[in-house]
């Protein structure tokens, strides 16, 4: 998955953060919160080829249905893709 805006991810005291850096700074004012999963998920963004693969990759670390796993990823990158990130 190509992920359009320059952000770097940061753990603050526990929390994540995607940070933007080099053009994005102009573009978007502050940070991006992310939850663990959520860090995880962009961690393995650009090596995955879709959804489905985020999922299987996800379930073997995660003790989650599937169902519930497509569903909050789906959202994540729905998300993701509003703020044209990705």
């Amino acid at each position: 998955m190509e992920v359009k805006k320059q952000l770097v991810l940061r753990e603050i005291a526990g929390d994540y953060a995607l940070i933007p850096v080099g053009d994005t700074v102009i573009k978007n004012n502050g940070l991006f919160s992310l939850s663990e999963t959520g860090a995880r998920i962009w961690e393995l963004l650009p090596q995955a080829e879709g959804t489905e693969q985020l999922v299987d990759t996800l379930l073997e670390e995660y003790d989650v249905d599937r169902e519930t796993l497509e569903q909050d990823v789906t959202e994540f990158l729905d998300q993701l893709r509003q703020m044209e990130i990705l």
